[in-house]
């Protein structure tokens, strides 16, 4: 009987603790404090301090210059395949103009929990920022939002091929 109570007990304290963790939000790190932290601190993760510093480096680098390949695309609007993201799809529409990509918009992105909407509201900015500094597909990943940054690089690819 004493041990019956006892994990009764463990079983109510588990499944406590685990709605309550559930409700909670990540806590996502801020474009400025990104830029703030690579510049005070010298350690950390190589993933972070790897994507810190090319992301760093590509806001670094003058826009004046066009890449080599900005004259590949027609001009236009094109919309990609919808890509699967684990929890959602994404499908994303590039706008070209003068044969630079200046515009990338999300028509779908994983939006049923709220962890992923608020995981999405943080990086989404950075992946359309990206693509038009790079003026291509190759964008850097963000670890913690592996699956939408994989499924947006799909979908941009495709629609970059109609381009």
């Amino acid at each position: 009987m004493k041990k019956a109570v006892i994990g009764f007990g463990i079983f109510g304290v588990y499944l406590i603790y685990s709605l309550g963790i559930r409700h909670q939000q990540p806590v996502i790190p801020k474009p400025a404090d990104l830029l703030s932290s690579s510049n005070t601190k010298s350690g950390g993760s190589t993933s972070t301090s790897a994507a810190t510093s090319n992301t760093t480096a590509a806001t670094a680098a003058p826009p004046s210059s066009p890449p080599a390949n900005s004259s590949k695309y027609k001009d236009g609007t094109y919309i990609g395949s919808v890509a699967d993201a684990y929890y959602g799809n994404v499908q994303v529409s590039v706008s070209i103009s003068n044969g630079r990509i200046t515009n990338v918009k999300f028509l779908q992105y994983p939006n049923t929990h709220s962890t992923s909407v608020y995981i999405n509201q943080q990086v989404m900015p950075y992946l359309q920022q990206e693509t038009i500094q790079t003026q291509n597909a190759n964008v850097q990943l963000i670890t913690g939002a592996t699956f939408t940054s994989q499924a947006f690089v799909q979908s941009l690819q495709a629609a970059l091929n109609k381009a």
